[in-house]
This record gives structure tokens, C-alpha cells and sequence, in this order.
């Protein structure tokens, strides 16, 4: 996200200055790095604030069959940076395979960061039309196979790790066929910082069988309700895998409850992606980026255990975080990575959706009970969605809540979503019949086509709450 989502700052040193001083390889810069990670996975704050991001597929509308190549990519990009800012006050930026990600900043409510991306949504299609292009928000594209198309350096040996610890191509699929919309949640209050976790993470089951929009993926279907969620099953799980959860990553957290300690742990733990020749700058690694091949956890790095051409700094170890993507990321607020991207008609509605089954206190309480059943229960969610019988109950459980809790601009697309649950009519499966009878091919481009969504209230520009 482009600011902070809460009061306080964050408490890490900027990776320049903390490299002068950080420890050589052995337990201490383990102990360093340990310390940095949790101290910056948790800004304390009152809540309520949100954020949204939303990842598109860029298609050509004249051959959608066919990726636009790179420099197309490209100039889209800067002609929407020509044109100005994006009145919400949306960064854009690109994927490794054309995708485009619209990312907001935080607003005090979920209804003015909906208007927000919202407004930007439509300026970004406004631009791409007389270039040809249309941009289609599902989780993954439907008719394309996954090639990547940046240049980037770190995306090439992205590329080549995958290739390495992933299954069956899941690496490559996830990195350039798939699309998300993540919504960014305030910590909150220090004292309960356990207790949101655990609820954003009990809920991720039923915003992965809520929102899937990708039953095809790459011109084939592989009969899982959400193949998005399939590419980070194929993903090594200490990668992927849920925070503080053993039965997802195989380790048992150290943290005893400590969240912050849990997310310490855990990015220690992780695999090491790849390694610049000089420590990674504010936008990433440059130059000569090479690939780890070879499963070296942080700590492995860190402590000398292990030798990758020269030492981990703390430059690196911020940079590890952004290469770790459990379905919910402590960032100093919480980053719930677990829904589709969604077409325009559907996507402020389970944005809303996120955001009251959280900072709604009857809506939360009423989540925790509903999703107990299924608390880690994922994977059953993305593969059989409704078909799981628990997965279907919590689902519609919290559909029914959010429909009475939801701000008014959303409470009626959150109450026909329940009804189309409670029919056995979701999204995922309407898609599917969709390309069944037209072919990946035209739903991907009539998806491209999509006309923005109507602003939710007003029609101005909301202003943003900014860093308080």
C-alpha cells in the first residue's frame, strides 16, 4: 500500500542505515532479523481503516488469445502516469504477465476506498480502450497460458526458483495467469492483535469459496472451484502456507501466541528466492539477480549456515517478506491475500464484505462462531467450494450477517450473494458454465470489456484519510 495504514510509524530503520550496523553472519544477525520482522509486523492503532488492491488480466482486444507484449504493458502504464494522478490515488504498477494492479491507499472506512478504486477502475480503462486493451478482473485468466513478460530480473529468477519448488508449473501460473483483490486491514489496538489475526484467518476459508472466479486457468479446468488457490497449493507451503499454523507449513510456531513472534518465525523459516549481487534497493533488486536453488531458509542465510555470495543485510531481509505469501501478511496491518479478483459488479461487494465480518463487532463475533468448523480448512474450500458441507454452512452464515451489517451502498449485493449461496448459485460456477458454452477465449474478452461499476454513493472523489 502507498501509506500507512495506522497512527503509528513504522518502528523499523530504514535498510540503509540499519545495514552500517548489522551484525555478521551467526545467531546474532538471526537475532537482528528476528527482532526487525516482528517489530514492523503490527502498528497499533484504533481500526477501521481500509485499503484496497485489485490485480487485472491486460487483454488485446482485437487478438485475446494472444498476451500484449511488453512494451505495450508499458505504455499503458505511462500514459495513465502521463495523464496524472488517478483521482482515488491508486499507484499502478505490473505483474510478471501483464497483469495491472491498481493499489489504494488507506481510507477511514470500506465504503470511501470502494469509491476510491472505483473511480481509479474505470480512469485505468478509460486510458487502456484507445489502445486497444481491456482489462479483465478475475482470479485467473481463463483462456492464456502462463508465460511471463517482464523483463525484470527478479521475475526471471522468480521464474527459475518456481521451476524448482513448485508442482506441476503452479509457480509460473500463479506469478502471470492469476489476479487478486486484497483488502488491508488496521491491526488495531496492541492488546488484540492475536485475536484479528486469527480471526481474519479463520475467515479465509470462506472468502476463498466466496470469491473464487477462477474455475479455468490457462485454457484448461482441473475441477477445483478455485484454481488460483490451487497454484499456492502447488507452492512450497513454507512460502504459502497460513502464519502460525504447523498443519500448513510444517513448523510449529515459536511464538506462543506472540503474533508478531509467529510471523518472526515463520519468515525466518521460509525459503530464500533469490539473491541480488548488491543488497536490494527501495523498489527491489537490480542487476545481476540470480535464483536460489536450493531450499535455504533466512535463518540458514543469515547465520552463515549456508553461503549465497555474500551476506544477508537487512535490505534482504525486507525484502524475504515481500517473497513470503501466506493468506494473510502482517505489514504493520494485515493484508488478506485469500480473495479472487472479482468483476466490477462483484468486487465492492465482497471488498464490504471483508471489512464488516472484521470491524463489525456483531458481524465478528458472529464470523469466529461460524467459521470455527472450518477454521485452516482452505484447501476444501477452494477445491470443492459449496460442495463441502461446512464450508457452505459458514459461508452462508456470514453472507447472512455481513447482508445485515454491511454499509448501506453494499447491503444489497452482499444480500444476493447469500441468496445466490443459499441457492447453490456462485460465482465460480456461473463462470464456469459461461466458458463451457462460449469458450475461455470470449468470456476472457467480453470480461475485458466490463463497463466500471457505478460509484457507491457519491460520485466525487472521497478524500483520503491520510497519515495520521
Amino acid at each position: 500500500m502507498s501509506t500507512t495504514m495506522c497512527a503509528t510509524p513504522p518502528s523499523t530503520p530504514q535498510p540503509s542505515s540499519a545495514d552500517l550496523h548489522w551484525p555478521a553472519p551467526g545467531a546474532a544477525a538471526v537475532q537482528a532479523a528476528r527482532e526487525r520482522i516482528a517489530s514492523s509486523a503490527f502498528r497499533e492503532c484504533a481500526g477501521g481503516r481500509v485499503g484496497l488492491e485489485l490485480e487485472l488480466h491486460l487483454v488485446d482486444l482485437v487478438d485475446p488469445g494472444r498476451r500484449p507484449g511488453w512494451d505495450r504493458v508499458a505504455g499503458l502504464v505511462a500514459q495513465v502516469a502521463a495523464a496524472g494522478p488517478l483521482p482515488g490515488g491508486s499507484r499502478v504498477t505490473t505483474e510478471p504477465g501483464g497483469q495491472v494492479e491498481l493499489s489504494g491507499p488507506p481510507y477511514d472506512d470500506v465504503t470511501a476506498a470502494v469509491r476510491a478504486l472505483t473511480l481509479d477502475e474505470a480512469r485505468l480503462r478509460e486510458v487502456a480502450a484507445p489502445l486497444g486493451l481491456g482489462l479483465a478482473s478475475l482470479g485467473a485468466d481463463p483462456a492464456r497460458a502462463p508465460r511471463r513478460l517482464s523483463p525484470a530480473g527478479r521475475y526471471a529468477a522468480m521464474e527459475q526458483h518456481f521451476e524448482r519448488f513448485s508442482v506441476g508449473g503452479s509457480g509460473l501460473a500463479m506469478m502471470t495467469s492469476t489476479a487478486a483483490l486484497q483488502v488491508n486491514l488496521d491491526a488495531g489496538p496492541a492488546s488484540g492483535w492475536g485475536d484479528r489475526l486469527e480471526l481474519v484467518r479463520a475467515l479465509v476459508p470462506v472468502l476463498v469459496a466466496v470469491s473464487s472466479t477462477s474455475p479455468w486457468l490457462g485454457g484448461r479446468s482441473s475441477g477445483w472451484h478455485s484454481m488460483r488457490q490451487g497454484t499456492w497449493d502447488g507452492i512450497d507451503h513454507g512460502r504459502s502456507g497460513s502464519v502460525g499454523a504447523p498443519e500448513r507449513t510444517g513448523v510449529a510456531p515459536d511464538g506462543r501466541g506472540d503474533p508478531a513472534a509467529q510471523w518472526a518465525d515463520y519468515a525466518l523459516r521460509g525459503p530464500v528466492m533469490l539473491v541480488a549481487a548488491e543488497p536490494p534497493g527501495p523498489s527491489g533488486p537490480t542487476g545481476d539477480v540470480r535464483a536460489v536453488r536450493e531450499r535455504v531458509t533466512l535463518a540458514d542465510w543469515l547465520s552463515g549456515e549456508v553461503d549465497l555470495g555474500r551476506p544477508a543485510t537487512a535490505a534482504d531481509v525486507d525484502y524475504h517478506l515481500s517473497t513470503l505469501f501466506p493468506p494473510v501478511r502482517p505489514r504493520g496491518y494485515l493484508e488478506v491475500r485469500s480473495l479472487d479478483a472479482l468483476p466490477a459488479r462483484w468486487w465492492p461487494a465482497v471488498a464490504a464484505l471483508t471489512a464488516t465480518l472484521v470491524d463489525d463487532a456483531v458481524a465478528a463475533d458472529a464470523a469466529r462462531a461460524a467459521t470455527e468448523p472450518v477454521a485452516g480448512e482452505w484447501e476444501a474450500a477452494a477445491r470443492l467450494g459449496p460442495g463441502d458441507a461446512s464450508v457452505h454452512r459458514a459461508a452462508l452464515r456470514c453472507l447472512e450477517v455481513a447482508a445485515d451489517r454491511a454499509p448501506a451502498p453494499f447491503a444489497d449485493d452482499v444480500g444476493e450473494l447469500a441468496q445466490r449461496w443459499r441457492d447453490g448459485h456462485t460465482l465460480s460456477g456461473a463462470l464456469r458454465d459461461r466458458i463451457e458454452r462460449q469458450g475461455p477465449v470470449a468470456v476472457l474478452l467480453d470480461e475485458a470489456r466490463t463497463t466500471p461499476a457505478p460509484v457507491p454513493g457519491a460520485t466525487t472523489t472521497p478524500a483520503q484519510g491520510g497519515q495520521r
